[in-house]
């Protein structure tokens, strides 16, 4: 299942190169923008097998990038890593589908892993000059589902209420029915398996 997600970008490359045309990046020149107000996620549906990697900016769902050094910004990365631990909330998973969670993980700077050589830019600051940090945080589920059938919409509502400042989610999804990539909003927040 792992190979599937990521097969995913690829599978879909075509979409990410259109909508890359119209998103310019000057930072890094990267089709994976880092965009405060926009998350992406890659769903895969497999047999009994369903695969949620959500990638978000830090801002989207903490609402600051920095390290957490003071106890007010420790007890927000608390309370998002734990919303973030209840992906069946998260994610409005039906019941009738019978999901459980296989595997988790959760992987952000915020959460004290090592940030990425291309995350890091604070080391250069001299003299008062601020580099902005871009901390990401990526979740990523596993879950065996005894009866995917029930699974016929993923909804993603919980996640734009939980988290206000992510205004839109860029999805790629692999299903029986097919593969697409949409953008769905707070007011859109459904899309078909």
């Amino acid at each position: 299942m792992r190979r599937l997600l990521l097969a995913l970008p690829f599978a879909l490359l075509p979409l990410t190169v259109a909508h890359a045309v119209d998103e310019h990046d000057h930072e890094h020149g990267s089709l994976s923008a880092h965009e405060h107000g926009v998350g992406r996620l890659n769903a895969a549906l497999d047999g009994q097998t369903l695969e949620l990697e959500l990638e978000s900016p830090a801002m989207n769902l903490v609402g600051f990038e920095h390290a957490a050094t003071t106890d007010a910004d420790k007890a927000k990365v608390a309370a998002v890593r734990a919303q973030l631990e209840k992906p069946q909330v998260l994610f409005n998973l039906p019941k009738a589908a019978g999901c459980v969670v296989a595997t988790q993980e959760l992987e952000s700077p915020l959460f004290g892993d090592k940030p990425d050589a291309d995350d890091d830019h604070d080391e250069d600051a001299k003299d008062g000059e601020h580099h902005h940090d871009h901390s990401e945080i990526h979740a990523h589920y596993q879950f065996s589902c005894s009866a995917p059938g029930a699974l016929k919409t993923l909804d993603l509502a919980n996640i734009f209420n939980t988290f206000p400042a992510t205004q839109k989610i860029q999805v790629q999804l692999i299903s029986p029915s097919g593969q697409q990539g949409v953008e769905v909003t707070a007011k859109a927040a459904a899309l078909k398996f």
